[in-house]
């Protein structure tokens, strides 16, 4: 579904953010990308969405160069506060990206149900986001999000400000919402148990400049629950696996 292929990005010369990256994303998959702060993760997450057009290297979603915003792919951001609309309800912000399909408004409220329903807000669709929880305006951020039915969902650190609890029900409700709507995902995160438990695969970048130090595949049965998934000796071992390779030294580590 998606193809990097020797992706480069600086923001300006001598400071590049990363150094020809190339992988794939299969129909279906759940991919997190991983790596020491500053490597560019989110960098990468805004080209693959189309909102930075890289210095080298090329990204094709479903075969299609990425040139701008693709039709067929949502974002949901780490600053849920930030992306949602205070000033209007869930529903309506919910509603907000369908107002652009061609679509009747019976088809967009029926969505906006069905998503609100998937993410377990059924009620809150009359409240405003600031009278919502942190969990739980992130949970309308992903239903605006799955409301659009993309086919490919980009999250940068989407649990990053929430509690462990509530970071622990979120997880759970990407996995299965990946199951229900049969979207394929890309995830940044900074946790890597987090990393191991959602993806069939993760992506380990190095220091910036990054490159791919290595792709990790998690063969662990699904569904995956929170206390089971993470007490298998596999789950521990890939942990250990992805964590040893963050914290490889670099060569200027070595050189001190």
């Amino acid at each position: 579904m998606l193809v990097v292929e020797a992706l480069s990005h600086a923001y300006a010369p001598g400071l590049a953010v990363t150094e020809e990256l190339s992988f794939h994303v299969n129909a279906g998959e759940i991919v997190s990308i991983v790596g020491p702060s500053g490597c560019g993760k989110t960098t990468l997450l805004k080209i693959m969405a189309g909102l930075l057009r890289p210095t080298g290297g090329t990204v094709h979603f479903e075969g299609e160069p990425v040139r701008s915003i693709p039709a067929g792919l949502a974002m949901v951001f780490q600053e849920y506060s930030r992306s949602l609309l205070p000033w209007t309800t869930v529903n309506s912000n919910v509603e907000l990206p369908l107002l652009y399909l061609p679509i009747k408004a019976g088809e967009r409220q029926s969505r906006v149900r069905e998503s609100l329903q998937a993410v377990g807000l059924v009620g809150f669709g009359d409240h405003y986001p600031w009278q919502l929880s942190g969990g739980m305006q992130q949970r309308v951020a992903i239903a605006r999000a799955i409301a659009y039915r993309p086919k490919l969902l980009l999250m940068d650190e989407p649990f990053a400000s929430v509690d462990a609890q509530t970071r622990a029900d979120l997880e759970d409700l990407v996995a299965a919402l990946r199951d229900r709507f049969q979207i394929t995902m890309v995830l940044v995160t900074h946790d890597i148990d987090e990393s191991v438990y959602l993806s069939d695969r993760v992506i380990v970048l190095s220091h910036a400049p990054s490159r791919i130090l290595a792709q990790v595949g998690i063969d662990l049965t699904r569904p995956r629950d929170q206390i089971n998934t993470k007490a298998n000796l596999s789950f521990v071992e890939k942990r250990s696996l992805v964590a040893q390779l963050i914290k490889r030294p670099t060569a200027t580590d070595m050189k001190q």
